[in-house]
């Protein structure tokens, strides 16, 4: 047995104890909306198929709608945290840390820099700390100088003095290099191939025809342009199709209120709010395109669900977007409407052929599979331990 090896199982206990991880700084999961909420639901049931047991601390406010306190082995604890969108993060993450102190984990996982602000606490409370990079946040739009700040210093905090740091894109892994001069583990996003659907009724609920929608799902935030989209596919003229926005506000403010008032005005535009399941899997399935033109990513989740449905994708061509590796005609400069109508017409003119939907498919599992991930993190967590 080699140093490394003899240092892990010192620090573990023995080989037969499981490593045990309390994760932080999500609101929850499963089915609540968020990028770092549907990492953790696909991450953690496999690191509990690896030996880990797993402990999330989650937010009491986004999970009233299920009353599970155990899930595919995974436990759940509900923390209160407020709903103010500038202090739920940074206030659910200070008690989830002492929470933490109390019940001594081998590592607390931190997802995200606004909760990596704690991390020198919990350092001073004696734990082990990994933390995911997910994207720098604070070049989301909606929020302010003082957000931002926060935003900021809790990168710094979170990658000088966590034990081990993960990014999920090599965008992320240069940036954290260049400005904090230290190293990071990369372990991308990654995304579990469906068995596709063949029922339709949400296709009946939105008065929807398969193949003849352009489709978005994400949060109404403003860095993924929905007026952008709502604009070209008004443009673009598509007879006979529809565009489908999924997903809602969790604060909702002026922006969310925006879209939905453009939405409504503009014709065969469809809100299809918050979808889950069943229901979003069909959504997916059977949309004639999906697009993210998106100013800020870290690495998309969303786009990954669409391509592993096998169908058309078109994204804003910013460094995250472009890292995924599609056809370069697949891109549009960011904010650029008429570009992106005239990709919605080429694309609703030439449609994939069920040979490129499956190529598609078997690229995205070779690339983006899930038990390499949970593999590549739990790495990570020995790393962290022998450090």
């Amino acid at each position: 047995m080699d140093a490394y090896s003899q240092r892990t199982l010192e620090l573990v206990g023995s080989k037969t104890r499981p490593v045990t991880i309390m994760v932080l700084g999500l609101r929850g999961f499963p089915g609540v909306q968020g990028g770092v909420e549907t990492h953790a639901e696909h991450l953690y049931p496999l690191l509990i198929n690896l030996g880990c047991t797993v402990e999330v601390i989650g937010r009491a406010p986004y999970m009233k709608h299920t009353h599970l306190n155990e899930w595919r082995g995974i436990k759940f604890s509900r923390v209160w945290s407020p709903r103010a969108k500038g202090l739920e993060a940074i206030i659910h993450t200070l008690l989830g840390v002492l929470y933490a102190a109390i019940k001594r984990p081998d590592i607390l996982h931190i997802h995200a820099i606004g909760p990596a602000l704690m991390v020198p606490l919990a350092r001073l409370l004696g734990l082990r700390v990994v933390v995911t990079h997910h994207g720098p946040d604070y070049e989301r739009q909606k929020w302010g100088y003082f957000s931002r700040w926060i935003l900021r210093a809790g990168e710094r905090l979170g990658m000088r003095f966590s034990h081990q740091r993960i990014v999920i894109s090599q965008v992320i892994r240069k940036l954290v290099r260049t400005k904090h001069h230290i190293d990071s583990v990369l372990i991308h996003n990654g995304v579990a191939l469906p068995v596709l659907p063949t029922t339709t009724a949400a296709l009946r609920q939105f008065d929807l025809t398969a193949g003849r929608y352009v489709l978005l799902v994400s949060r109404l935030v403003p860095e993924k342009r929905h007026l952008d989209l709502i604009q070209a596919f008004s443009l673009a003229d598509m007879d006979g199709w529809k565009l489908v926005l999924v997903g809602a506000s969790d604060h909702p403010d002026e922006y969310a209120r925006n879209v939905l008032a453009q939405a409504e005005t503009t014709p065969n535009v469809v809100c299809a709010g918050f979808q889950t399941g069943t229901a979003l899997q069909e959504l997916y399935a059977y949309a004639g395109s999906f697009v993210l033109p998106s100013s800020h990513e870290g690495l998309p989740i969303a786009l990954l669900e669409a391509l592993s449905f096998g169908i058309p994708v078109i994204a804003s061509a910013i460094p995250a977007n472009l890292e995924i590796g599609l056809a370069s005609e697949n891109y549009f400069p960011l904010g650029d409407v008429r570009a992106l109508a005239a990709t919605l017409q080429r694309v609703a003119r030439q449609p994939l052929s069920q040979q490129q939907r499956d190529a598609q498919r078997l690229w995205l599992r070779e690339r983006y599979n899930w038990e390499t991930i949970a593999r590549k993190t739990y790495d990570a967590y020995l790393q962290a331990l022998a450090a």
